[in-house]
């Protein structure tokens, strides 16, 4: 199965930002419709953002509109979430996933491939 990689997570304040990246040795992302998931401790594995195959559209949770940017650089095989204005309930890890049906775009059954996740901690 194919894994990707995210990277990026770390410590920081609250108001500071943070960029993660996502990408995968073996798999053609630009063919997949990618997102951004994360789940805090005894939480469920929640939607962040997601952005279609050719970046056209994007979508993203009412927790992070305004806040936080998903955005992809095909020829890279990359896929970003950059994350502003950190607030501490936005701990957790964050996943990266890739899927290529046609689906409810913030149900996790809708990505085949995932990364093992990167965690983020904003300190208040």
């Amino acid at each position: 199965q194919v894994q990707l990689v995210e990277s990026g997570g770390g410590l920081v304040q609250a108001g500071g930002s943070l960029r993660l990246s996502c990408t995968a040795s073996d798999l053609t992302l630009s063919n997949y419709g990618m997102a951004w998931f994360r789940q805090a401790p005894g939480k469920e594995r929640d939607f962040v953002a997601r952005i279609s195959r050719g970046a056209t559209f994007t979508y993203y949770a009412d927790s992070v509109k305004g806040r936080f940017t998903i955005s992809r650089d095909n020829a890279k095989n990359m896929v970003y979430l950059q994350m502003n204005s950190l607030k501490p309930e936005d701990t957790a890890v964050y996943y990266c996933a890739a899927g290529d049906r046609t689906g409810t775009y913030y149900y996790t059954s809708t990505y085949d491939y995932w990364g093992q996740g990167t965690q983020v901690t904003v300190s208040s």
